[in-house]
């Protein structure tokens, strides 16, 4: 048997911010944007349909969750430490440059991590922190 990530989720809390960052700084196409019950969720993806997907989604909404469960992931996104996503390039320097021009929120420029990758860190508009890392 053999797996492979299809899909990883996201929280946003403005899905116009998140599609743009998405879309217009990381180059990714919409693969679905769907509005249910005033809420929306957006499927972006590596152009070329190569590799997983990234569903933003509007957080807290798993049945299940308090109030106050809902507040506790909406504190943690505002910090920065509620999700990572780690994408690889090709030219990480490449890369980070063009996020920076971009006014991306740029946590940490490259660098070569002490477990060995060399890698960059930028933050979506939900507080999501993105690594980069420079493909081996």
């Amino acid at each position: 048997m053999t797996l492979q990530v299809h899909q990883t989720f996201l929280p946003h809390d403005d899905p116009d911010a998140s599609l743009a960052f998405y879309r217009d700084s990381l180059g990714f196409v919409v693969l679905h944007d769907v509005t249910a019950g005033g809420l929306r969720w957006i499927t972006v993806g590596p152009e070329g349909g190569m590799g997983a997907s990234v569903v933003l989604h509007p957080p807290g909404v798993t049945p299940g969750i308090t109030a106050q469960e809902r507040q506790f992931i909406m504190e943690m996104m505002a910090k920065g430490t509620y999700a990572t996503l780690v994408l690889t390039t090709t030219d990480l320097d490449a890369t980070f440059e063009r996020l920076a021009r971009l006014d991306v929120e740029v946590v940490q420029e490259p660098t070569v991590q002490p477990y060995g990758v060399r890698d960059c860190a930028v933050r979506d508009p939900a507080g999501n922190l993105i690594r980069i890392q420079q493909r081996r």
